[in-house]
């Protein structure tokens, strides 16, 4: 495969998918019942109406009528999987994107009229699914929708396909961590061009708990984001904001990667015969900012020296802080 290839990009909502850092949507809501049955119309749905063309029995972020959520907030992007072809006219009204669920995916009359609708479209990955099908359904959309498909990894995320995925295609490609947020930054990492967040599914408990939940694992997702895509993500900003916003990125990352590194080297320091400022070991920084001006060729080591040895002694200093105060090196956990 040549690496040449065309990246694509799509705009959904404002936000460039494929192009710049990765992404997160909060809101991916299905208007399938239970079990991915469809339901297609209901007696209740967008923001409590009732009658014909009213899509219900939505599903996702905040409870069961999802779509209460897209008119309640329209400060980000909305993905919408149908019920039915019949969900479609008020998809195109409401909905950033719209979505060709897994569980659906050889349907090929709704494919085609999904396809057809005039949003960008979500291809998701059905489980059992090769990556030539998955590719195949996103080029059968693309003819459709002017070629504004993103490809979405869902379910057990294969995250070696996710990559094939996005390498063969030059497409965009979403990879839906609701059901782990764990493989959050695993995903960035593989290449994922964003981050599904669907949230708690539900209409009862308490509605504040839910959202403050939901707003929980945005911030995970979006931390992931920016820890790992500074690191791998290339960025190629046109404007000063822009610029800004990458520095900012950036700079995020180096933060949660100094605390680190502030933790365990106040470890260190329990674990060494004489520790603190009066134990440095000079030949061993000199050794470490070797191997960085290895990463950092064009800072090189006269450069790195001042500054490893600036975080070097933030580290040292925070250490014999936390000594005299009795409190612990090891980082704090959550249960």
């Amino acid at each position: 495969m040549s690496s040449t290839l065309e990246r694509h990009v799509v705009t959904v909502g404002g936000l460039r998918v494929g192009d710049g850092p990765a992404v997160v949507i909060d809101r991916r809501i299905s208007l399938r019942g239970p079990g991915n049955g469809a339901t297609g119309l209901g007696t209740t749905g967008l923001g409590g109406a009732t009658g014909p063309g009213v899509p219900g029995g939505a599903t996702g972020p905040g409870g069961p009528n999802g779509w209460d959520r897209v008119e309640a907030r329209r400060d980000g992007v909305t993905l919408v999987e149908p019920g039915s072809a019949a969900d479609l006219p008020a998809i195109a009204g409401a909905a950033d994107g719209v979505v060709v669920g897994a569980a659906w995916t050889r349907d090929i009359p709704l494919v085609r009229a999904v396809a057809g609708l005039g949003l960008p479209v979500v291809v998701e990955r059905r489980a059992s699914a090769t990556l030539e099908e998955w590719l195949g359904l996103a080029d059968y959309c693309a003819l459709e929708c002017d070629d504004r498909v993103i490809l979405c990894e869902t379910g057990r995320l294969d995250l070696g396909l996710l990559r094939a995925a996005r390498a063969a295609s030059g497409r965009p490609v979403l990879a839906d961590v609701s059901a782990d947020l764990g493989l959050s930054a695993a995903a960035v990492a593989a290449g994922a061009d964003g981050l599904i967040v669907g949230g708690p599914v539900g209409g009862t408990g308490d509605a504040r708990r839910t959202e403050e939940r939901g707003e929980a694992d945005v911030r995970l997702a979006e931390e992931a984001v920016a820890l790992v895509g500074a690191l791998v993500r290339p960025e190629a900003p046109a404007t000063l904001p822009e610029c800004r916003q990458a520095i900012d990125r950036v700079d995020a990352a180096l933060a949660t990667l100094l605390e680190r590194r502030a933790a365990l080297a106040g470890i260190v320091q329990t674990l060494k015969p004489v520790g603190g400022f009066a134990g440095r070991d000079m030949a061993r920084e000199r050794a470490l900012v070797a191997r960085m001006a290895e990463h950092a060729p064009e800072l090189g080591e006269a450069r790195l020296v001042p500054i490893m040895n600036a975080v070097i002694e933030a580290g040292l200093s925070l250490a014999e802080e936390r000594s005299a105060n009795g409190r612990s090196h090891r980082p704090e956990t959550t249960a």
